[in-house]
C-alpha cells in the first residue's frame, strides 16, 4: 500500500504519516533525508532519531539512490522527505541529477516490492507565486513530475492543512 502526504510546512504532515505507519504490524523503517549540515542540523537529526526510536522506528539515513536499499519483506516504510530526496539528487554532493524523477521513482517501486505499507511526505512548494532562478525551478518541475507519479500510483493522497488531513484519494488509515 502507498500513502502520499503531502502540505505545507508546518502542516502536520509529518505527525501523521507517523501515526499510519504505527498503526500497521510488522518492522517500522523510517528513511531519513535530511543532509546534516552543521551543529543546529545535527542536534535536529538526533531529536528527531530519538524520537522515533521512542516510536520504535528504525532510522535508515538514506540522502540519495534508493534504490540501493535493502529493507527486509513485509516491513512497513515511512520515507521523509520526498522533497529532501528530490533536492539531494539534484543538488548534493552525493549526486548530480538534474533529472531524478525516474531514478526516485524506480527506488520507490524496489521499496513497494519489500514493504507492505510505504508513507511518503512531501512538500507543497508550488504556489507561492515567488519567481526563481532556473535551478530552483528545475527543483520545483522535477519534484511536481515525481508528486504527479506518485499520487498516480497511490493508494491514498492525503493533504494536511492546518493539522487537518484533506483525503484527496483513497481513504485515511
Amino acid at each position: 500500500m502507498l500513502t502520499i502526504i503531502t502540505g505545507s510546512a508546518g502542516s502536520g504532515k509529518s505527525e501523521l504519516a507517523e501515526k499510519i505507519i504505527t498503526k500497521a504490524k510488522g518492522q517500522n523503517f523510517y528513511i531519513a533525508t535530511m543532509i546534516p549540515s552543521g551543529s543546529e542540523t545535527e542536534k535536529r537529526i538526533e531529536r528527531h532519531r530519538l524520537m522515533r526510536a521512542e516510536k520504535h522506528f528504525e532510522t535508515v539515513e538514506k540522502y540519495t539512490n534508493i534504490s540501493s536499499l535493502n529493507l527486509p519483506k513485509g516491513c512497513n516504510v515511512l520515507l521523509e522527505c520526498m522533497s529532501n530526496l528530490c533536492a539531494n539528487e539534484i543538488f548534493s554532493q552525493y549526486s548530480c541529477d538534474k533529472s531524478p524523477e525516474d531514478r526516485i521513482l524506480k527506488g520507490i517501486d524496489k521499496i513497494l516490492t519489500r514493504a507492505s505499507h510505504l508513507a511518503i511526505v512531501t512538500n507543497e512548494v508550488f504556489s507561492d507565486g515567488i519567481q526563481y532562478d532556473s535551478d530552483t525551478v528545475g527543483y520545483i518541475e522535477a519534484l511536481g513530475k515525481i508528486n504527479s507519479r506518485l499520487a498516480k500510483k497511490a493508494d491514498n493522497v492525503i493533504e494536511c492543512v492546518y493539522g487537518i488531513p484533506v483525503i484527496l484519494k483513497g481513504k485515511l488509515l
